[in-house]
């Protein structure tokens, strides 16, 4: 008997624009949406691997960074609503953008997404490789590079077979794991609330001051800014409840909505995590302190037994609290896939890059070619990378950062520049079209600026240092990150010249969209 996986994919669409490329229309509402833009941004994961080189950079002061690291997500966010109202197509960035200012400028823009995802996806893979080995008592397999490897690839085949079968299963898993997963982040920052304002938390534990969320406390601009480079990231993902917007209830607002709440929830949830974990912990460079350079990729399985307890009901919970940081990764990598594969979807439809990746499943309405195919090049990617070095891997993980700036950056200037004739026609307009996309994008070009050309060119920086003609010993971080870019523009020139000019579908008129 042949399996629903063996049905031949076909193409069932009516057109490129918005809601006619053949995806199931109507599949997810409003929480299904916020489910799977927080589930992208694994809240459990990105604390633990994260918090503890926000507070080595800027001490006390982790809160506050946590929490201005918000703005120009939120800033963007509003972008995204913007600009999904008059134009919900899976592509985002790259439809968006190359409406605004072009197909070459669109096309680098979905490329950016590509980049960021696929690069991501290689360290999801691990963490829930050795997360999964460590949750079931396998400490020796946990930290063996083959065993870690093998676990991650499996992870990332049965992602992308979940993605593959259909929106909706995804969706339904994502509302699980989420809602377990915020709740146990909730549990850990009472508890250990509690347990330091009634003097049971250990020695280095402080009571919460006014100074932690003042940033002018921060002892230089430098730790200021590396401190909210590092704390973008554990924002980023909510744009994927956008980018599914074609398979949305009201698909021209939902998305949008989603994406805003999505960034605002974050931030509530960072907020408490990081105070209360402070609080608890410290900021000591030893034991379970947060500074501590033995916690600094993992600061919540080391805080589970401290908060909870080895015994009872509280080793259960230490373990659940692991296990959160597990499905948080698995989850991501599941959400990690969609966006991708519609981004590609949609560049296919646009004829950007080959045909193949528009294909559509005739049963279950999602893109076929580009789910795998993204599946098969972050495995690729994945193994070539634990192959070179895990040095190189983990600086791979540190460029991620310049590929969201560029992506996320792009969409606030292409929100500003595609009103920018209907600005003036009310306040409204002014501040949420143009004002806030525009900071937002600029705030995000000097992030990346600063990043790559200063913080991760350093060759000190990281864990590797390559020495290029004319400029010398650059850092691995900046060479991958700016390399996968530059990569994108080859790329882009080589389809140019083979298919010719894409995207040719006309501008939407924003006069019709502002009904």
């Amino acid at each position: 008997m042949s399996s629903p996986l063996d049905t031949p994919p076909v193409v069932t669409t009516t057109g490129s624009g918005a809601g006619e490329k053949g995806l199931k229309g109507n599949a997810l509402g409003l929480f299904s949406s916020i489910a799977i833009g927080l589930a992208s941004t694994a809240p459990a994961y990105s604390l633990a691997a994260t918090l503890g080189l926000i507070v080595a950079g800027v001490g006390l002061q982790a809160p506050i960074i946590t929490i201005l690291a918000f703005i120009p997500m939120l800033l963007i966010a509003y972008a995204y609503k913007e600009l999904n109202e008059v134009d919900p197509d899976c592509g985002t960035t790259f439809t968006w953008a190359a409406r605004a200012f072009g197909p070459r400028t669109g096309w680098m823009g979905g490329w950016g997404i590509i980049v960021a995802d696929v690069i991501v996806m290689a360290n999801l893979a691990q963490i829930a490789g050795a997360y999964g080995f460590q949750l079931f008592g396998f400490p020796n397999l946990s930290s063996s590079t083959l065993w870690t490897t093998v676990a991650g690839v499996i992870w990332i085949i049965v992602m992308t077979a979940i993605c593959y079968v259909g929106i909706e299963v995804s969706a339904a898993l994502q509302r699980w794991l989420l809602c377990v997963e915020v709740f146990m982040l909730a549990v850990f920052s009472v508890v250990a609330l509690v347990k330091v304002y009634s003097r049971h938390a250990p020695a280095g534990s402080l009571h919460i001051a006014g100074s932690w969320f003042n940033p002018f406390d921060v002892h230089s601009s430098g730790a200021f800014t590396s401190g909210i480079l590092a704390a973008v990231f554990i924002y980023w993902g909510w744009d994927t409840a956008v980018s599914v917007n074609e398979e949305t209830e009201d698909k021209e607002r939902t998305p949008g909505r989603a994406a805003v709440i999505s960034t605002v929830l974050l931030l509530i949830i960072y907020a408490l995590v990081s105070t209360s974990a402070q609080a608890f912990a410290g900021v000591g460079a030893k034991g379970i302190g947060l500074a501590n350079p033995a916690n600094s990729g993992d600061v919540l399985s080391g805080l589970g037994n401290a908060v909870f307890g080895s015994h009872g009901l509280g080793w259960f919970l230490a373990k659940l609290l692991i296990f959160m940081v597990l499905t948080s990764s698995a989850a991501s990598t599941q959400t990690t896939i969609l966006p991708t594969a519609r981004t590609s979807f949609s560049m296919a439809m646009h004829k950007a890059i080959p045909a193949k990746f528009g294909e559509v499943h005739r049963r279950f309405l999602t893109p076929t070619w580009s789910t795998v195919g993204m599946g098969l090049v972050s495995i690729a990617f994945y193994v070539m990378l634990v192959k070179i070095s895990t040095n190189v891997l983990s600086d791979s993980i540190s460029s991620v950062g310049l590929g969201i700036a560029f992506y996320y950056g792009l969409t606030g200037f292409s929100c500003f520049w595609y009103f920018r004739k209907v600005l003036t026609r009310s306040a409204r307009d002014f501040w949420v079209k143009g004002f806030m996309p525009l900071v937002g994008g600029l705030m995000l070009l000097y992030f990346f600026c600063y990043a790559a050309f200063d913080v991760y060119a350093d060759p000190s920086y990281g864990f590797t240092s390559i020495n290029l003609p004319i400029v010398g010993d650059t850092g691995g971080v900046t060479v991958i990150g700016i390399g996968s870019l530059l990569l994108g523009v080859v790329l882009m020139l080589i389809q140019w010249a083979v298919q010719g000019s894409w995207f040719r579908d006309p501008d939407v008129p924003v006069s019709a969209a502002e009904r």
